[in-house]
């Protein structure tokens, strides 16, 4: 058992050492073979190239159809957003990219370093050191995401705000360029307010210090007029926020220091009250700190939710400059992210029927929430089924229904569902042209007086204009798609959760257990 996590803890720097060399190569070849400096001269009407195109195939034809964006010889267009990025972290030059190349190569091979040094007998933990969940949850929240999110505050600050103010922040100079004028005074005074007086003004140029404020946290919600992205400031306050509270965080737990929180005494307290749902979560410390597969199952499902949340978020609410202009690129990124998203999901289901297969002891998770799922997995599984079945029915049913409507001349005779619930909540969210007439869509209630002078004119702007994707006007089509979007999802969940609750056995075949992992299935 040692050697596997010892193993498992090595073969992660592995991991780490192959993401930093692709990241430094997704750097090199753009700083090699891109066209950066003219993409930033006019990000609107350059095409920005990936790399070039070295294919002994390719004939006279070819090279000229693949000749473009200002390059000599055939080349791939960037469809990932990366300049956009980049142009947005305040990377301003080819120089700029191959320095962060090196960077990350030099942080790769240290990674490579780290996992052959804790292999060495003398460096090698212990599997007590793996099992010390306390400490482990207080070094990952504070360490890795508070710190690293306060170094991305300090980055956005230091550099990409002045980096679109028009001022160029590099290491010879970090140390003179103020951020903000005042320098940190207001920050010991306690006037912090003093950090959003005079944000960037609507008619500010991405990148020039035409119409460039001073204010580096701010909220001011909405879009960059010209660049269609977050406002910079916006971001920089929310990163700071994160690193706030995750830092705080990482205080949560009891380690050496007497104070916080024991996680097995916060899960044992964590009883249904009247003890009519079980024994809630008793038991489960033991069994999840001693089962890889339900930790790794656990990360994943996490990891997939926030994929798709990334998809989702990097869509309607666009944080790099320019990247709301070009549509090919958002809808490439929302949809790889979401394919993402359900590979990893898919995984999660799977380490969990690993988990229910080999590392479940149903002594130790007597009548608690493992147990009780067990218990009506038969419940479960069969309103999965339903769901999957009304929504299969209805969802292609209306879809068929509407098409020969359509064949036959008669549109009018098309069934068209408007999807008023969600119409209401983005009408609650300020969009007023349904005209439901509630909370921030109406003039006369109190949040939408009382928010008037902080945040909402940028927001209410962003959600009303319909250049952005931050609320897109909704309709019957969309009900549609929605519906057959969720009959994918349910149906995907049937089949997993099916698979992971029967997966020792079940009414029609009790034994399964017993017939090894080569036989197909009940």
């Amino acid at each position: 058992e040692e050697r596997l996590y010892q193993n498992i803890f090595a073969s992660h720097f592995g991991q780490l050492a192959i993401i930093f060399l692709w990241t430094s190569g997704n750097l090199f070849h753009v700083a090699w073979q891109g066209n950066f400096e003219s993409w930033i001269q006019d990000p609107l009407h350059v095409r920005p190239i990936a790399h070039a195109i070295w294919d002994p195939h390719f004939g006279q034809s070819a090279v000229e159809a693949f000749t473009r964006g200002g390059a000599i010889g055939p080349v791939n267009i960037a469809y990932s957003g990366v300049y956009q990025w980049w142009y947005t972290i305040g990377l301003r030059t080819n120089g700029d990219l191959y320095t962060g190349a090196l960077f990350l190569l030099l942080l790769s091979a240290i990674s490579l370093i780290a996992s052959w040094l804790h292999l060495q007998p003398k460096w090698k933990p212990s599997v007590s050191w793996f099992k010390n969940a306390e400490s482990r949850l207080n070094h990952h929240l504070s360490g890795l995401f508070g710190v690293s999110s306060l170094a991305w505050t300090g980055h956005l600050v230091h550099v990409a705000i002045p980096g679109s103010r028009g001022e160029y922040v590099r290491w010879n100079n970090f140390l003179e360029v103020l951020p903000y004028p005042q320098g940190l005074s207001p920050l010991f005074m306690g006037q912090w307010n003093l950090y959003a007086q005079n944000p960037d003004s609507s008619s500010h140029l991405f990148g020039t210090s035409q119409g460039a404020g001073t204010a580096i946290l701010t909220l001011l919600g909405g879009f960059h007029p010209q660049t269609q992205s977050l406002w910079l400031t916006d971001i920089a306050h929310h990163h700071l926020a994160i690193a706030f509270l995750f830092l705080v965080a990482g205080h949560m737990y009891r380690t050496n220091f007497g104070i916080g929180h024991s996680i097995k005494d916060l899960l044992e307290a964590h009883i249904p009250p009247g003890g009519r749902l079980g024994r809630g979560h008793k038991g489960l410390y033991d069994t999840i700190n001693n089962s890889l597969h339900f930790q790794l199952g656990l990360a994943l499902a996490s990891l997939g939710v926030i994929t798709s949340l990334v998809a989702q978020h990097m869509y309607s609410l666009p944080a790099y400059a320019f990247i709301a202009q070009d549509f090919t690129r958002r809808a490439a990124l929302y949809t790889h992210h979401q394919y993402i998203a359900g590979f990893i999901m898919t995984g999660a289901f799977a380490h969990g029927a690993i988990f229910f297969i080999r590392d479940y002891n149903p002594e130790q998770n007597e009548d608690n929430v493992l147990a009780r799922m067990l218990d009506h997995k038969e419940a479960i599984i069969s309103h999965l089924s339903w769901a999957s079945l009304f929504l299969g029915f209805h969802t292609l049913g209306l879809y068929v229904h509407n098409d020969v409507m359509l064949a036959f001349g008669t549109p009018e005779k098309q069934i068209l569902i408007e999807p008023i619930f969600a119409q209401w909540i983005q009408s609650a969210h300020g969009k007023t042209s349904y005209g439901f007439d509630v909370l921030l869509s109406s003039t006369n209630s109190p949040a939408f007086n009382a928010g008037r002078s902080i945040w909402l004119p940028g927001w209410l702007n962003a959600i009303n204009e319909n250049s952005n994707s931050l609320f897109l006007t909704i309709g019957p089509g969309d009900f549609l798609v929605h519906h057959a979007i969720a009959l994918g999802l349910h149906t995907t969940t049937l089949i997993l959760v099916k698979g992971a609750l029967d997966a020792r056995g079940s009414k029609l075949m009790p034994d399964k257990k017993d017939f090894g992992y080569s036989f197909p299935c009940d």
